[in-house]
């Protein structure tokens, strides 16, 4: 009897990878004349985007679409997650004067929805959460009609750190989830599952208002019926929004890519987390946590 769909899901690896990257996860090279409008005033106003140093596949498209994810509070992460391309170390002493320049290029380039998102700054004593809620402000009284997002690390579950962001009023408050448990050790060695869940809890406690949104890394070794008891996790703890993208290896020093994950795989995820009640899913191999944002925004009925 042939094998279902969702057999063949199951597995790790259903067969050897292929020694080029399948169709689907082909992009065009970046280089329209607001990708190159935008790299240049980042460079002016001594910015990182987390499109520039993760290697986004998508930065052509989104900058192109006038949607771009800011990473303040430097480019060196406290922790090394085997997945990531950001550089890890100790980060040096961070600017109090870049949430300003964050808010002068949004208006600038008078975007529709800014994304914001730092590395882990587990050296400082607020975690960075004062920047993130202050580059919120900045960015709302330059432009009020541009959306904004965070897309924060966990603050170590500090619910002093989550309740400065939220109070700055972002439009949507997002925190990675990145893998399922069994991964964690492996993947993410700086952070827990449990307190990603109570992030998410104490965020709807404090503002019930502010969506939540998550994101989910797939290829990494995980099992499709890991990732929807995941998926059902989040929904306990009510996410709106859940993006579930292709992870692609930036270097051999990184964890080995298991698999590449089918369309029709990231189209069942889409359609059982649709039906789980998230307010917006977005699935597929190009997907990163902020590729489509603006139209997760929309379609979730943000604004």
């Amino acid at each position: 009897m042939a094998e279902t769909l969702y057999q063949i899901m199951g597995r790790h690896r259903a067969e050897p990878l292929p020694e080029r990257k399948p169709n689907w996860l082909k992009v065009k090279a970046p280089g329209g004349a607001n990708y190159i409008r935008l790299k240049h005033l980042m460079r002016e106003l001594n910015l990182h985007t987390v499109c520039e140093e993760a290697r986004c596949p998508n930065v052509g498209e989104c900058w192109e679409h006038g949607t771009a994810t800011f990473m303040i509070l430097g480019d060196v992460c406290t922790r090394n997650c085997a997945y990531c391309a950001v550089s890890h170390g100790r980060p040096p002493t961070y600017d109090v004067a870049e949430p300003s320049r964050v808010g002068e290029a949004v208006a600038e380039l008078q975007l529709r929805h800014a994304v914001i998102t730092s590395v882990d700054r587990d050296d400082l004593p607020d975690f960075g959460a004062y920047i993130f809620a202050e580059t919120i402000r900045q960015i709302k009284q330059r432009l009020p009609e541009c959306s904004v997002e965070v897309l924060v690390p966990d603050f170590q579950g500090n619910q002093e750190s989550i309740r400065t962001v939220l109070e700055a009023e972002p439009d949507i408050y997002n925190h990675n989830t990145e893998t399922v448990p069994r991964l964690y050790k492996k993947c993410r060695p700086g952070g827990r599952y449990p307190r990603v869940l109570d992030i998410f809890r104490m965020s709807k406690a404090i503002a019930p208002h502010i969506p939540t949104k998550t994101g989910i890394i797939l290829g990494m070794g995980e099992t499709i019926e890991e990732v929807e008891v995941v998926m059902r996790d989040l929904r306990d703890v009510d996410v709106d929004i859940l993006t579930l993208g292709q992870y692609l290896r930036p270097s051999d020093g990184h964890i080995a890519l298991d698999r590449y994950v089918t369309p029709e795989e990231f189209k069942h995820l889409y359609d059982v987390g649709m039906a789980m009640g998230f307010r917006h899913v977005e699935s597929g191999p190009l997907v990163r946590s902020s590729y489509h944002a603006w139209e997760q925004v929309q379609a979730a009925g943000v604004s």
